[in-house]
């Protein structure tokens, strides 16, 4: 075992504060990877805060690791050290229920290890995640990152990036689709940037007449207030897919009127319940409510290979981990464009 330095919480009415983990011996197909940057997730504070049931402390957040490859066991044969690479909300899986064999881990039948939060296999307790100095990783859940991105902007791409390209993927969004955004923060605005890259129509849905300026910058074609009833009338019937990234609770049935026949909305910001739905809604025009969680690690290594083909990179700011406690306030208040990054270096000198 190796001990590290790390930032982590104890209590959920608690601060991040600077501790030491332990990280496992490399085994025969572990990757090493010296972290160089992290980006912040709401789910990180969700969990941080217990407010997605009780969490195991310490809590060790952070799942959008960008780092270096330091070492790698006997048997790796994807990966070479020094290369840049990739690490994002999974570091395990049973690799041989049907969803695995699918290359859909994120479903696996028998649960997968999540990089932190989940059962460590190794050491016992609960993995850590990448508010860390190093973690090692099975090559199996490692990721290439295109050597055109820029990495101090990428990490935010193995959360959020994944997270709203898997729907677009898997409903088949295509060129001269209309597409419609709801919400605009970390995942919103990815979603805007990918639905413009595959060449659809992208229309911003938002309750905020000054974001419409920044969708336009992003790609958005057009912007729609929800809050307008006579914009929405407007729309109505006509989308044919909605990604739905609104991150709480709230009555969906008015973007349920702005679909087309046979036309789904994907929900991936609410993990909670959701106001009554008007199932009349759904049943006069076979519309479709659904859900996507992030993205196996074959169509993660396709998002990143897209994102370096067309030059997509999330907006962030960049923080030390000594802010790591302001920047979870502010994400919790919005006040971010749209995605926190922390430079891990800083760590090294706590």
């Amino acid at each position: 075992m190796e001990k590290v330095k790390a930032y982590g919480t104890y209590a959920p009415v608690e601060n991040l504060v600077p501790l030491s983990i332990d990280r496992r011996d490399l085994q025969p197909s572990d990757v090493k990877i010296d972290i160089l940057y992290c980006g912040v997730c709401h789910s990180d504070i969700h969990t941080g805060r217990s407010e997605w049931g009780p969490a195991q402390y310490p809590v060790v957040p952070g799942h959008e690791i960008i780092g270096r490859v330091v070492a790698i066991g006997d048997e790796v044969s994807k990966f070479r050290v020094g290369e840049i690479v990739g690490v994002g909300c999974m570091v395990d899986s049973c690799q041989h229920c049907a969803a695995c064999e699918e290359g859909l881990e994120q479903y696996c039948e028998n649960g997968n290890t999540m990089t932190y939060g989940g059962i460590d296999k190794f050491l016992g307790g609960h993995t850590f995640g990448g508010y860390s100095e190093k973690v090692i990783v099975d090559e199996k859940f490692v990721l290439h990152v295109p050597e055109t991105l820029d990495i101090s902007k990428a990490s935010p791409l193995l959360c959020a990036g994944i997270t709203t390209w898997s729907p677009l993927r898997h409903w088949k969004v295509k060129k001269g689709d209309k597409v419609g955004v709801i919400g605009l923060g970390g995942l919103g605005h990815m979603g805007v940037k990918f639905a413009h890259a595959l060449g659809a129509y992208v229309v911003m849905i938002t309750t905020s007449p000054e974001k419409g300026e920044d969708a336009r910058k992003l790609g958005a074609d057009e912007v729609l207030i929800s809050k307008d009833p006579e914009a929405m009338k407007a729309h109505k019937d006509s989308f044919d897919f909605l990604l739905n990234t609104i991150p709480v609770g709230h009555d969906v049935d008015p973007y349920v009127d702005l679909l087309k026949r046979d036309a789904t909305m994907v929900l991936v910001g609410a993990i909670e319940p959701l106001k009554a739905v008007n199932s009349g809604l759904l049943v006069r025009r076979r519309k479709t409510i659904a859900g996507s969680l992030i993205g196996g690690i074959q169509e993660t290594q396709e998002m990143l290979d897209f994102c370096g083909e067309h030059n997509i990179l999330p907006e962030v700011e960049m923080i030390n981990i000594q802010d790591i406690n302001e920047a979870w306030d502010r994400t919790v208040r919005g006040q971010v464009k749209y995605r926190f990054v922390i430079d891990m270096a800083s760590l090294k000198d706590q």
